[in-house]
């Protein structure tokens, strides 16, 4: 298995092959100790510790549960706190076909927050 900048860029190569339209507007990019993964110019995957999440929503995440998916979670000042991404099912980490509609779902759910965040002002 491929280990930290190797690893995120394997990731990004299976998520970019998918096809569309991850295939055309997708960035890796290094954050807080990790990666963040963009499609059009939305965050719908992160890489921390060598492991893929993707991003959840109310809509999304029972599917991910049910899956057996873990969340992203770190600690802050003590607590453990989760984000909104869990883990790639066990069955899609290397499979184009089988991550092909978590890889949907995920930018769907990050479409769906960024809809909801309030535009900045200028």
């Amino acid at each position: 298995m491929p280990q930290g900048q190797e690893f995120a860029e394997h990731a990004y190569d299976l998520l970019t092959s998918v096809g569309a339209p991850f295939d055309q507007d997708t960035r890796l990019r290094r954050m807080f100790g990790g990666h963040g993964i963009f499609c059009d110019g939305v965050m719908f995957a992160l890489i921390a510790d060598e492991i893929l999440y993707l991003k959840v929503d109310a809509e999304t995440k029972p599917a991910f549960v049910d899956a057996g998916c873990e969340p992203f979670t770190y600690d802050k000042s003590g607590k453990s706190v989760a984000l909104s991404y869990l883990t790639v099912p066990d069955d899609a980490a290397e499979d184009i076909d089988e991550l092909r509609p978590w890889a949907h779902m995920a930018l769907a759910a990050a479409n769906r927050a960024q809809a909801k965040k309030k535009p900045r002002k200028s």
